[in-house]
């Protein structure tokens, strides 16, 4: 994939952290290019391209801020992740107001920058990876084109794993909006009771250990792109503000004494029926209607077979490069099994299925062997070479996920307990990361 090749830009004054950076990112695989000032960045801009820039903020010559908007000015929508360590709540909404994708206050540990990068590299590599033949999906894909044009609040529905989130960022880097932030909030990853300070933000001392003053994610996205994922999840109290904030366009942050305006588009997603919600009482109607301006319909994968095979290489050539390994293709047997399958969890189950078979693949084309993984793993019976090839599979897997353990576990579509249990068993020792 063109966004794995491409190098990471990394502008700081300091040279022992351009130098950190530098070891931090290339420990995640990742090729660097250093520079020690924002002009010295703009001159490398204009002749190589890169997949994320990480920038200090106070330097000399040309401030973080300043590099920030040119870069806007000359590049486009290029990621920018900002550290700095003189930042406050005031200034970091300042950069995300500019474009910025994320920031980190330092100090920040290994972890804190590996999963920044993650989540910036997985958005690129999902803004590339609209892979289609079903007609259905390609009228749909026209029709998401043809809204970024508008800032008309979108509804999309599918089932998990349709790629509902991969249609609301192609809808914002298609639109006018796409040099500001996109800033997605699942719903139903975060509890009740921090989701309303998550999403509108709060004041010092609003409640029991609120010690300072937190932005929401709303006024993180003002000019941008709010990406509200699975709203179906959403208490009846937040949906009756968030029905205000579609209707008035301002918020109010928790323990605040005035409102303040937003300039912010919404795209909800749902896997839910919510005309069923509404009519059972668990969804408001008026913000269901405030919601559906426009609804898209995301089919399930198996409703669209011709998707499987063209799907299934890309992952494939995804995952060889990512592995080092020059695998071809899928066996015509492979493809059958492939295309017979009911795929309950969509392209994500396609996605991880395919991943297990690269790295079990010792020649130049995926067999049906390497795609019948589910009973290898749980087989407590497994002998000879299948369990050479369990052991294999998940050392490998873990090697790529740096030891985090609960990330091959999502890989290998086991419980984190089996993974711990099966180390044991062999004798290894991986950090609990």
């Amino acid at each position: 994939m063109e966004s794995d090749v491409k190098p990471i830009l990394v502008v700081d004054d300091s040279p022992q952290m351009r130098i950190a950076l530098r070891e931090a990112l290339q420990k995640l695989g990742h090729r660097v290019v250093l520079c020690e000032s924002g002009i010295d960045a703009i001159e490398q801009l204009q002749h190589h391209t890169f997949s994320l820039i990480v920038t200090d903020m106070k330097m000399p010559r040309m401030d973080g801020l300043t590099f920030l908007k040119e870069v806007r000015r000359s590049v486009g929508n290029l990621p920018v992740l900002v550290i700095t360590g003189f930042g406050t709540i005031e200034n970091a909404v300042e950069t995300m107001k500019e474009g910025a994708t994320d920031y980190l206050m330092k100090p920040f540990s290994f972890e804190v920058l590996k999963k920044a990068v993650d989540s910036i590299v997985v958005k690129i590599r999902h803004d590339k990876e609209i892979i289609i033949r079903n007609r259905r999906m390609r009228a749909i894909v026209s029709t998401a084109e043809n809204l970024a044009a508008s800032d008309i609040t979108v509804l999309i529905h599918g089932e998990s794993g349709t790629g509902k989130e991969l249609l609301a960022r192609l809808i914002h880097g298609l639109s006018k909006r796409k040099n500001k932030p996109l800033v997605a909030v699942n719903c139903a990853a975060i509890p009740d009771n921090l989701l309303e300070s998550e999403l509108f933000g709060h004041e010092k001392g609003a409640f029991t250990g609120a010690t300072e003053k937190k932005i929401g994610k709303f006024e993180l996205a003002q000019g941008g792109t709010m990406l509200l994922d699975e709203i179906g999840e959403m208490s009846m109290m937040l949906q009756s503000k968030l029905l205000r904030v579609l209707q008035e366009k301002e918020i109010d942050r928790v323990g605040g004494k005035e409102p303040i305006s937003v300039d912010v588009r919404v795209i909800a997603t749902t896997n839910k029926d919510l005309t069923r919600e509404c009519k059972e009482g668990r969804f408001r109607e008026d913000l269901y209607y405030r919601l559906n301006v426009f609804p898209v319909k995301v089919p399930p994968l198996r409703e669209r077979p011709e998707d499987i095979p063209v799907l299934a290489m890309h992952f494939v050539g995804k995952f060889s490069a990512c592995s080092g390994k020059t695998i071809k293709g899928l066996s015509e047997e492979s493809l059958d099994f492939l295309n017979k399958r009911q795929w309950r969890g969509n392209v994500r189950e396609l996605e991880n299925i395919i991943q297990r078979a690269v790295f079990l693949c010792k020649g130049d084309f995926i067999s049906v062997d390497n795609l019948l993984l589910e009973d290898i793993i749980d087989n407590s019976g497994a002998n000879g070479n299948l369990r050479d090839m369990e052991k294999e599979l998940i050392l490998q897997t873990l090697k790529d996920a740096n030891g985090n353990k609960t990330q091959a576990a999502k890989i290998l579509g086991v419980s984190v307990r089996t993974i711990r249990n099966k180390l044991n068993a062999y004798g290894k020792k991986f950090p609990e990361i």
